[in-house]
């Protein structure tokens, strides 16, 4: 069986596996909700690299793809570390060398070693414009796209001794549940069902108008890396932790039960959280696949 047709399978029973079992949150519609934001930002140079890159399963759709990383975490049990980054309790602050690394201790093994990695990965390939590469870059693409995404919620640069939330047990509304999934998941799901008709696309429409209308002037500084890089990772989560300490982690202790309040005023933080996300992802992405013969250093 050959890459495209192994794709093809594992996206087609995935597809039914999701369906069977109802994976929602930022593992699904808020990772599609950051590439479709992507799309409307990327050139015409990334765009084509990007289709000539996409699975068959995908029919075309990037954002159709930026869900997979997360659905292939039990089939490429190697991946699950590259999803997140645990930092020292309490000390809201990250740092690479010290806290990018698996749970046995292997350096460069978490969200933004990856993207570095995935990012190193598609640009070598670009550069070198070598039609052969060691690399599986369809994969490579998906894993960056989601791992980007990955990387601007909040709790996956959470704390180590909670896991991100995970072990932090509250109810959301009347339902039992922990802080990571209210993070990834429910408060898009509730955004959802209380704003926006149940309808992905009125939310993506909804955030791409705050784009345009209150965020334009702040697009350079979301789409900049110091040092004329490819692409910038640390910061992106040195401000995930933050916003972790600051707005998930407060107010939510084990036990709690999350309401109006909290949803209310933590719903911004999630779409904006969103909206950058999606512009650094298209920003990485027309740097990676620039037309010019110099590309910058990773």
């Amino acid at each position: 069986m050959d890459d495209g047709t192994r794709l093809l399978w594992v996206g087609r029973l995935l597809l039914l596996l999701q369906l069977a079992t109802g994976i929602l949150g930022w593992g699904r519609e808020g990772h599609y909700a950051t590439c479709k934001i992507a799309e409307g930002y990327l050139t015409e140079d990334a765009g084509a690299a990007i289709k000539e890159l996409l699975p068959d399963f995908a029919e075309g759709d990037f954002a159709a793809v930026c869900p997979w990383a997360d659905e292939v975490r039990f089939h490429y049990h190697w991946s699950s570390a590259l999803h997140y980054i645990d930092t020292p309790d309490f000390m809201c602050n990250y740092e690479y060398c010290r806290d990018c690394h698996d749970s046995a201790g292997r350096k460069d093994r978490c969200v933004t070693g990856a993207i570095f990695n995935y990012t190193s990965q598609l640009t070598s390939a670009y550069q070198n414009s070598s039609p052969e590469s060691n690399y599986n870059l369809t994969e490579a693409l998906m894993f960056l796209a989601h791992f980007v995404g990955d990387v601007h919620q909040p709790l996956h640069v959470g704390f180590t001794g909670d896991l991100g939330g995970n072990t932090i047990k509250v109810r959301w509304y009347h339902r039992m549940t922990n802080l990571h999934h209210v993070w990834d998941t429910m408060i898009i799901d509730s955004a959802l069902k209380t704003f926006y008709g149940s309808d992905l696309t009125n939310m993506i429409q909804a955030i791409q108008n705050n784009i345009t209308e209150g965020w334009s002037n702040q697009i350079p500084l979301w789409e900049y890396c110091q040092n004329n890089r490819t692409v910038c990772p640390n910061p992106y989560a040195s401000e995930s932790v933050s916003l972790a300490c600051k707005f998930a982690y407060k107010n939510a202790t084990p036990g709690s039960t999350l309401e109006d309040e909290y949803f209310l005023s933590r719903l911004p933080i999630v779409e904006k959280r969103l909206a950058q996300g999606g512009i650094r992802l298209a920003a990485t992405l027309n740097r990676i696949f620039a037309s010019q013969s110099k590309i910058a250093q990773v």
